[in-house]
């Protein structure tokens, strides 16, 4: 069982930068991929990016490549989600998830955060 908690999110100026932070329960937090996912109003959640386990490889959705990073320290069981260049697209709840697998699919994702709020303003 894990359990995520974001924080982090907020308002920011078009341009400007948020980090995001995940911090999770559990003792198996360390083999789980984690991703990160994002759901504007009206709109289904879409990937954003994954870090696999180890944090040797992470991959990210078109849309946030070049612009978004995540990073991962497991022996704090945080994963963190860096956001430079925000645009106002990017407004959205923003969830972290793990997954036993690596994927972009969210139906592989078994535990999710509660979200935290990201406001892009132009």
């Amino acid at each position: 069982q894990v359990q995520l908690v974001e924080s982090g999110g907020g308002l920011v100026q078009a341009g400007g930068s948020l980090r995001l932070s995940c911090a999770a329960s559990g003792r198996t937090f360390s083999s789980y991929t984690m991703g990160w996912f994002r759901q504007a109003p009206g709109k289904e959640r879409e990937f954003v990016g994954f870090i696999t386990w180890s944090g040797g490889a992470t991959y990210y959705a078109d849309s946030v490549k070049g612009r978004f990073t995540s990073s991962r320290d497991n022996a704090k069981n945080t994963v963190y989600l860096q956001m430079n260049s925000l645009k106002p697209e990017d407004t959205a709840v923003y969830y972290c998830a793990a997954s036993s697998v690596t994927s972009w699919n969210p139906q592989n994702y078994n535990y999710w955060g509660q979200g935290t709020q990201v406001t892009v303003s132009s």
